[in-house]
């Protein structure tokens, strides 16, 4: 799965230039030139970062990341400001209001990729590993294997993908449709309750040999993997 960054900026020409550079590096864009829009994008997709523009027409980037760092969900969503503000108080302001980095106009495209590989790398190591692991699990990508506690666990197609979705997000929960849209895609249609049946496959697998139940399941909110979800449980 890449990567997907959201760009919030209202210069067309800026994020034509952004777009091209992120999907020519293997990620997944997204744009819009509106605070609001945006903020509801993020309610219906979590991206992995965001790249803001302080000086938006409607709501400004400070008040977004503001918003953003209120919610539980979209509080550890790594956010880059983008700026032509050059104080060192405006650089303050911003990295205070919730912001990860903080880059000022003009940037070059070289600079921007570094500095989002650089976020990420901190934010959400395992998109730069060949191997991901939580607790007792142990994910090899390019084996496509998983262990835990030594002793592999089989899992089908779309449970690998969506235990991978939790252990690259640990801790975070996720609503039936955003698991969706990250395990799925946004172009296949699908019922929400579909979610519940591979979630029960991948806790089967994962607790066959009586191992502590690690996905936890939040009423009305979603899933996460929790190293403290629950109890033992022996199939």
């Amino acid at each position: 799965m890449k990567p997907s960054i959201l760009i919030v900026e209202d210069e067309p020409a800026l994020v034509d230039l952004l777009r091209y550079n992120l999907e020519a590096n293997g990620f997944e864009v997204r744009a819009t030139m509106d605070g609001d829009e945006a903020l509801m994008m993020v309610d219906e997709r979590l991206p992995d970062l965001i790249l803001l523009d302080w000086m938006l027409p409607s709501v400004s980037g400070i008040e977004i990341c503001r918003q953003l760092r209120r919610k539980t969900a979209t509080r550890q969503v790594p956010i880059i400001l983008l700026t032509a503000r050059t104080e060192e108080s405006d650089r303050i302001r911003g990295l205070e209001s919730g912001a990860d980095d903080y880059v000022t106009k003009p940037f070059s495209p070289s600079e921007l990729l570094a500095r989002v590989r650089a976020v990420l790398r901190r934010s959400r190591p395992a998109l730069s590993e060949e191997g991901l692991s939580y607790a007792d699990v142990v994910m090899d990508l390019s084996a496509h294997r998983v262990m835990r506690s030594g002793t592999e666990i089989h899992l089908g197609p779309t449970e690998f993908r969506l235990l991978r979705h939790f252990l690259e997000n640990p801790g975070r929960v996720f609503s039936r449709e955003q698991i969706l849209d990250a395990v799925w895609g946004r172009d296949i249609y699908i019922e929400q309750r579909t979610v519940d049946v591979h979630i029960r496959r991948l806790r089967k697998a994962l607790n066959a040999n009586g191992g502590k139940d690690m996905i936890r399941t939040v009423r009305s909110a979603g899933y996460a993997i929790d190293q403290g979800a629950g109890r033992s449980i022996a199939h």
